[in-house]
């Protein structure tokens, strides 16, 4: 082996071969040759991918502090509290209550460590934060997707349920003056700011007179049920926005991590191209 590599470079051709080569990997690599305008490009791309990153990392840390806001609200707020607190046992509007509750908490926290993570991977440029990142961005994706499904195609179900509540009671109230459920009905009527509900027999005006005497602010005759409505849907409203576009920032992210993890990825290899050492025989 060695015989036939003195055959085929002599001493003489030798040093003019390293020269050769040594100003061919320069001009390749440094002069604005293709490996230089590629690592320049490069670098170009992940800037603007750290930059747009960084601004969705706190749009998302701003949506998850919002989700778990809007989660509270749902679970200690006065008026989901009080319907919560007089439904029975066996009513589905206490597992529907609990259950966004908790629902909201988990992707509050998925989309914060999300944002922590994509931020800090953004500084470091750490391909393992980053894939964590994006990992945390799936992971909300995926909590996010049925939860936006379940409120479109049951729309109806969480007004249905407190509404029941109020029926149930109500009913009762209304079949037995002396029911220890008076106090409670009364307690909703002063939260909700209204009085009864209309009736299609006309039946209730005798309960309305004792639930809303003239002296108070809700004997202006406002329908209980009306007002229920109006809430949820102001409510399930701005629920159904907070999903939409939190789903939005959820799927960039996303796209901005995967993009980041390759851009350093190959900005790796190609910080380590054109680093050769040539040792002359």
């Amino acid at each position: 082996m060695q015989g036939r590599r003195r055959r085929n470079c002599t001493s003489r051709e030798a040093p003019l071969r390293l020269c050769l080569l040594r100003c061919l990997i320069r001009s390749w690599g440094t002069n604005g040759q293709p490996h230089g305008d590629r690592a320049m490009g490069l670098r170009h791309r992940m800037r603007s991918t750290k930059c747009q990153l960084m601004a969705a990392s706190l749009c998302v840390m701003l949506l998850g502090l919002s989700i778990a806001t809007l989660s509270t609200v749902t679970r200690y707020g006065l008026r989901f509290s009080t319907i919560s607190n007089v439904a029975l046992e066996s009513s589905s509007y206490r597992a529907i209550h609990h259950t966004a509750f908790y629902v909201g908490v988990c992707l509050s926290m998925t989309l914060i460590l999300a944002a922590l993570l994509s931020a800090v991977a953004t500084v470091r440029e750490s391909r393992c934060l980053t894939a964590t990142a994006f990992f945390c961005f799936a992971l909300a994706f995926c909590g996010l997707i049925p939860a936006a499904f379940w409120r479109y195609m049951h729309s109806t179900e969480v007004e249905d349920s407190m509404l029941d509540v109020y029926d149930l009671m109500y009913e009762e109230v209304r079949r037995n003056g002396s029911s220890s459920r008076w106090h409670e009905l009364t307690v909703i009527h002063e939260v909700f700011l209204c009085c009864g509900k209309h009736s299609p027999l006309g039946d209730t005006a005798a309960v309305e007179h004792r639930l809303c005497p003239p002296s108070t602010v809700w004997a202006a005759g406002r329908d209980c049920l009306q007002e229920m409505h109006g809430f949820l849907k102001k409510h399930m409203g701005l629920v159904s926005t907070l999903l939409g576009i939190t789903i939005g920032f959820t799927v960039y992210g996303m796209v901005l991590t995967s993009f980041l993890w390759f851009s350093i990825h190959f900005s790796n290899n190609l910080g380590r191209k054109g680093k050769y050492t040539l040792r002359g025989r």
